[in-house]
């Protein structure tokens, strides 16, 4: 998927291409001019948009993919956000506490069940508690197994709710992490200052913010959910549960949309339509 970037001298606009690093090397097909464009968002903003602008599209099945990668490169950057922190706090080195970490996580690079142990111990030694989340029906496993792996053709409207529960997820745990975020978000502006240490004079340097549907949370209007009100005690305990759940879901579409309205706009005019 391309994305439209402005030439810093003549201001023609260029296509390129989203790159795993954020990072950039972009010639102007006007003027010639050679200039580095990185850009300040994290790998899972950058696939949980690619999502729903395929969701926006009528991808709906395509969605699904992005959607379910976004989750699990979510879990890699909290894993590292927290890692660093704890590093941070205890006054530890940054850059040898980021090469360990590099270090560790290839261990479990190629294997999502191993990285997801890794991010329950991490939200377990940050929180305090268990991660409750981490069920089949939390995070919508069987959905996304049916549809990825079986081949399922889905209707929009399921991938939408998929959509939903995914983007409510992250947001509160990008909620819980708050400040902590940034000490993963340092590790991307490690990357990029080694990458220009060592570009050739001349280059022009860029630093963009691309529109996201998690930047309507952090530059935006949007506001955290209100809490569901508690049944009275005669309510039979069946319905509680069916409550909680209908709220939750009703919940996760509310956040969902309102992000869709607030940033939805901008990543549909940022594609270049």
């Amino acid at each position: 998927m391309d994305f439209p970037s402005v030439c810093p001298v003549c201001a023609h606009t260029n296509r390129a291409e989203y790159t795993d690093r954020s990072v950039h090397d972009l010639t102007c097909a006007q003027c010639g001019t050679r200039y580095c464009l990185l850009i300040r968002k994290q790998k899972f903003e950058v696939l949980f948009d690619l999502g729903t602008r395929a969701l926006m599209d009528g991808y709906a099945r395509e969605a699904v993919a992005s959607f379910a990668a976004a989750l699990e490169r979510f879990f890699e950057f909290y894993v590292r956000a927290c890692v660093l922190e704890r590093a941070s706090n205890s006054a530890a080195d940054f850059e040898t506490a980021t090469a360990a970490l590099d270090g560790t996580w290839r261990h479990v690079a190629s294997q999502s069940e191993r990285q997801l142990g890794m991010f329950a111990l991490a939200y377990l030694l940050r929180e305090g508690r268990e991660p409750e989340f981490l069920t089949p029906r939390a995070l919508g496993t069987e959905f996304r197994n049916r549809v990825i792996h079986r081949g399922e053709l889905t209707a929009h409207a399921e991938v939408e709710a998929y959509a939903a529960q995914i983007f409510a997820l992250i947001d509160r745990l990008l909620t819980e992490l708050g400040s902590g975020a940034k000490h993963a978000e340092l590790a991307q502006e490690q990357v990029f200052a080694r990458h220009l240490a060592a570009l050739p004079d001349g280059v022009t340097v860029v630093f963009e913010e691309h529109p996201g549907m998690f930047r309507a949370r952090r530059f935006g209007t949007l506001a955290p959910m209100p809490k569901p009100h508690k049944p009275g005690p005669s309510a039979a305990p069946d319905r509680l549960l069916n409550d909680a759940r209908a709220f939750q879901q009703t919940q996760q579409q509310a956040l969902f949309q309102r992000a869709l309205a607030e940033r939805g706009t901008l990543l549909r005019a940022f594609k270049g339509e």
